[in-house]
């Protein structure tokens, strides 16, 4: 068992869960580049995670499912620095950043009513919107 990456308050992931796999990156780096292996792409399979509850899973795979595989798998590939320890540390950082809020509730909409003074204002302006249409009307001949 590893260390745990906090999510929130209540739900944490299992580091163990995280698969890490380094490539060639096309970021900075000069000629360096063309020899480290520096991108990170981090590979997490949400349906099989321990660390989330079903209806927690429910909804990452809702709100990413752009990001997740058929296989279930989240990925997620940074070449921003020349660094793969930090590549490493920023794409756990993203990870966060799409679980957390992928986990947020979101706010029930509270309907609301249009004020009675709005309401006036709108039909006042219809109104005159309406009479000026028809002043600009042809009479008609006599």
């Amino acid at each position: 068992m590893g260390r745990a990456i906090v999510i929130n308050d209540s739900t944490t992931i299992d580091a163990d869960e995280l698969r890490f796999t380094a490539s060639r990156s096309g970021g900075p780096g000069g000629q360096h580049v063309n020899r480290t292996n520096s991108r990170v792409t981090l590979h997490w399979c949400v349906d099989a995670s321990l660390s989330l509850s079903p209806e927690q899973k429910d909804r990452v795979r809702h709100k990413l499912s752009g990001r997740i595989g058929a296989d279930g798998e989240l990925q997620i590939s940074v070449d921003t620095e020349r660094s793969l320890h930090r590549n490493r540390q920023l794409a756990v950082e993203r990870l966060v950043a799409l679980v957390t809020a992928a986990l947020r509730p979101v706010a029930r909409r509270i309907p609301t009513r249009v004020s009675a003074t709005a309401d006036r204002r709108r039909l006042a302006r219809k109104r005159r919107t309406g009479l000026l249409k028809k002043s600009r009307a042809v009479p008609p001949p006599d």
